[in-house]
């Protein structure tokens, strides 16, 4: 045991000495470092040094480089050759790539308006290693005094005119190369959507005179011809093909032909609105579902955006597997356009089976389902699911209680039938088949059987969805989500128990929610550089019980003997809510992000209800909330947790009905996979009203601000591209749970104060 341990010490210590494979007279490339004194640098220019030293990692180094090191020097052992295509070579300090490192530095500057700019360059040795230093000097920066579109072709002179779109570039900015090319492509999109079909942002170019020796200059874009040295033709839409239900599979001779494919037997062809539609036998998508998603309209200008979002409709339609769009010239005519627009049909029939493990406090079960979707129903792009579930779990339970060795079981189906539009009749036509429409109906069942209690649920929902501003502002109403609980059984052990807790008792009495809500998420694009701040808002309001209100009351219903009204013998919940977040990340690099972010929730119960129900109250602490504190074990307020039985479980008493968070965090990229991030997150919940089983968990004004939690942490994430692996550690700093002599933990029992967050995603 004595030897491997000497053994994999010897390892580590020939693996830390980095320079064992260095020749003689060579260097090791250390590291770099770029000073520069370019305040409006707007890019990585650590990203122009041709040569970059071997990867490293915080706190580990150079790991890479430290596994090729273990190898040995012999190349024809196997071992030799996998143990250093695990590893990473070392990286040998070469004049020539520093000295290609200079003149690209110096050109990214020029690019960015430091015409005058100079690089200099130290290097630095250390027995085998070399660490070079890029000084940056940029000097006095040229700037943009006038700016003006001076386009030789008439009619783009005259579009450009009449678009109100401001120019990206405007006097006192930056002359930057990468804000010329921005200008370029925001020209180039207006127009390639008003009629430019085989133009692009090469024929833009800019004049520049840079003579007026006081580092101004005067900036002027034209463009150039075309080839034949005539001007550029403004297309127009003529013919528009469509072939719904593509099947390649079945060519024959008696088929129809379109270019040198082959298409259906007997095809039927349909005109409407402009619009040919060749199908086969099978009606695989109705004329009014065609027509509805293509934005490409006959005797119209061609559009770029057109285009896209005939493609954006086609393809959110999981009845069809691909869209082909060929747009070409007219045969007998130059300035027309004719389209194809081919519909390759999806498997409409889709089953899942899954089957989940759970851990529940201990208790360990399992939860099997099976899913079945059709994804054309009515050949329309109406999506039909249907899920069954169940869950079965073995409950261990403990000496003091009746549950020892008894099991909870539930089992379930949910179904939702969805249109690729809505389903209002008296709306403007237009407005009822825009393609981001949908109408989604939605009904599930429940039951819950568990040694205490006998509970069932039932739920019931038509939502509306649909996009505006191109597709950043998103919104959903739910016109009417009903929620039905009921509590057939419950043993008197649990009766006793939640007659003392009032907010334990509105979960477990017979109850429905009848609710109207409104949501609305907007998110903004990176525009013109990759730099560009981003920003999501989202917000939401609902407000439950007014249409059984509504209806008790148009019946002269009369409360009951606690006050509260009843719909079919139930009593309903009233209350309203809302919810503003904003969060905004900021970019000072490819690698370097800055994002804050901003949350305000309220809720208030009335009429039948002095509490929220259970599932639509607030709560903090969580992997998108306070970072230092577990899901659902924060406040409200400065509530302090009650333990029972040795255990605490209170997250009943652990909701509110306001919420305030505070986010920021700090983003860097140390390679394509990992990213750091260093955060700190602050807010808490409160009640509105004075609950017994809550104590100090109600606002106050003059003492909310004593209440805010803070946490900080860590975080790293893995970026796999299609998805984002989140591992947060966050400790308390401030914990209002506690005395408030004693509420300052930032230095005390860390590893008590800290939780574990995994998640999918950023935070915020």
């Amino acid at each position: 045991m004595k030897h491997k341990i000497v053994y994999i010490l010897l390892l580590v210590f020939m693996a830390c000495n980095t320079t064992k494979n260095i020749p003689e007279g060579s260097y090791l490339l250390d590291g770099f470092n770029v000073k520069h004194d370019t305040k409006n640098a707007t890019s990585d220019l650590e990203d122009f040094v041709r040569q970059q030293p071997n990867s490293s990692f915080l706190f580990l180094g150079k790991v890479g480089l430290g596994i090729y090191n273990m190898a040995g020097q012999d190349t024809s052992k196997w071992t030799t050759r996998m143990i250093r295509k695990i590893g990473q070579a070392p990286v040998i300090f070469s004049n020539t790539q520093t000295a290609i490192s200079v003149n690209q530095l110096k050109k990214q500057l020029n690019n960015q308006g430091y015409l005058d700019a100079r690089v200099d360059m130290t290097l630095k040795t250390k027995g085998k290693k070399m660490s070079v230093t890029y000084d940056l000097k940029g000097g006095i920066p040229y700037l943009i005094r006038n700016y003006r579109y001076t386009l030789s072709d008439t009619t783009m002179t005259r579009i450009m005119s009449r678009i109100p779109i401001k120019p990206l570039l405007s006097e006192g900015d930056m002359f930057d190369v990468e804000m010329l090319e921005q200008e370029r492509l925001q020209v180039n999109n207006i127009m390639r959507n008003v009629g430019y079909f085989d133009f692009s942002k090469e024929y833009l170019y800019f004049k520049a005179d840079t003579t007026l020796n006081s580092h101004e200059v005067d900036l002027y874009m034209d463009v150039y011809p075309r080839k034949d040295s005539l001007s550029h033709i403004r297309y127009k839409i003529n013919n528009i093909t469509v072939i719904s239900g593509l099947n390649t599979l079945n060519s024959s001779t008696d088929g129809r032909q379109v270019g040198n494919r082959w298409f259906f037997r007997n095809a039927d062809t349909t005109e409407i609105k402009g619009i040919k539609i060749i199908r086969g036998r099978n009606n695989f998508l109705r004329n009014s579902t065609i027509t509805r998603n293509n934005f490409l309209q006959k005797d119209s200008y061609f559009s770029d955006y057109a285009l896209n979002r005939t493609y954006e409709g086609y393809n959110n339609m999981g009845a069809i597997k691909q869209t082909n769009i060929d747009v070409h010239p007219s045969s007998g005519d130059s300035t027309k356009l004719d389209a194809i627009i081919t519909l390759l049909p999806a498997n409409v029939h889709w089953f899942s089976t899954a089957i989940d493990g759970t851990n529940s406090a201990g208790d360990f079960g399992i939860a099997p389902s099976i899913s079945y979707q059709h994804q054309n129903l009515f050949n329309g792009g109406e999506r039909l699911n249907i899920k069954l579930k169940g869950a079965y779990e073995f409950i261990t339970g403990s000496k003091n209680t009746d549950l020892m060795n008894q099991s909870f079981y539930e089992y379930g189906i949910e179904t939702s039938l969805s249109f690729p539009m809505f389903l209002l009749p008296w709306l403007q036509k237009s407005w009822r088949e825009q393609p981001s429409a949908t109408t989604q109906f939605s009904i599930g069942l429940n039951n819950q059987h568990r040694p205490e209690y006998t509970r069932q649920f039932f739920n019931g929902t038509i939502t509306y969805g649909w996009s505006s501003k191109r597709n950043m502002l998103r919104h959903s109403l739910d016109v009417i989500d009903i929620n039905y609980i009921r509590m057939p059984w419950m043993s008197d052990t649990l009766y006793s128990n939640i007659s003392k807790n009032p907010l334990l008792k509105e979960s477990y009495n017979n109850q429905l929610v009848a609710r109207t809500a409104y949501s609305f998420t907007l998110v903004n694009s990176r525009r013109f550089t990759t730099l560009y701040p981003t920003f999501t808002l989202r917000g939401s309001f609902e407000v439950a019980g007014a249409i059984p209100r509504l209806v008790t009351s148009l019946n002269g219903a009369k409360p009951d003997e606690y006050g509260q009204k009843n719909i079919l013998g139930v009593v309903y919940a009233e209350y309203v809510k809302g919810s503003i977040d904003y969060a905004r990340t900021f970019y000072f690099s490819k690698r370097h992000s800055l994002a804050y972010h901003v949350g305000l929730g309220l809720a208030h119960p009335y009429g039948n209800s002095d509490v929220l129900p259970f599932e639509r109250r607030f709560f903090a602490g969580g992997a998108n909330s306070v970072r230092g504190w577990s899901t659902r074990s924060l406040g409200p307020g400065s509530y302090k947790r009650s333990i029972q039985d040795g255990m605490e479980a209170d997250f009943v008493n652990q909701t509110g009905d306001m919420k305030l968070e505070f986010s920021i965090e700090n983003r860097m990229k140390v390679s394509e996979l990992f990213e750091f991030a260093q955060f700190i997150d602050a807010g808490n919940i409160w009640t509105l009203k004075n609950y017994d089983s809550q104590p100090d968990g109600q606002f106050a004004f003059n003492s909310f601000y004593k209440e805010i939690a803070v946490a900080y942490g860590l975080g790293l994430r893995l970026d796999l591209g299609f998805l984002l692996l989140r591992f947060d550690l966050g400790t308390k700093a401030y914990d209002p749970g506690r005395d408030q002599s004693d509420r300052f933990v930032l230095f005390k029992k860390p590893l008590k104060n800290m939780a574990f967050h995994f998640g999918i995603g950023y935070p915020f």
